[in-house]
């Protein structure tokens, strides 16, 4: 199943053939300050299964590790995958999909580094789009 995925403002686009692992919430202190939130929801696909489709000249990175890549938009910030110059995968951020890639997340990884004040399970309200204004 070929997944297309984008940035915000769209100008840079990609594909993946499949993903070739589960999908896992990351809670890394690394994750959190690159995407603004509590975790990055991410999923490894293999080099050869992944495709820049246009924008690459949008592309920026930035080394958060020694020898870890993180590639985003230079337009709108948008953090697309992450990679390991040494390794045989890129780590998908999965919010980037454009569409369902049919599988749920399974875990939460490093989540000793998580932060105490989000909420898990069903206690907060849920709403399908905004929550509503208080007059």
């Amino acid at each position: 199943m070929t997944l297309r995925g984008s940035c915000l403002c769209r100008s840079v686009t990609y594909e993946v053939d499949r993903l070739a692992g589960p999908i896992g919430h990351c809670h890394c202190s690394t994750c959190r300050k690159a995407h603004a939130a509590a975790f990055a929801t991410t999923a490894r696909a293999d080099r050869s299964a992944f495709r820049w489709l246009s924008g690459q000249q949008w592309l920026g990175q930035f080394e958060s590790s020694p020898g870890k890549l993180r590639q985003f938009c230079t337009r709108c910030g948008s953090h697309l995958i992450a990679h390991w110059v040494d390794q045989p995968q890129v780590i998908v951020r999965v919010a980037t999909l454009d569409e369902d890639p049919g599988t749920r997340p399974a875990a939460h990884i490093w989540a000793a580094d998580r932060v105490p004040w989000l909420a898990y399970g069903d206690e907060l309200p849920t709403f399908d789009r905004a929550a509503p204004r208080k007059p």
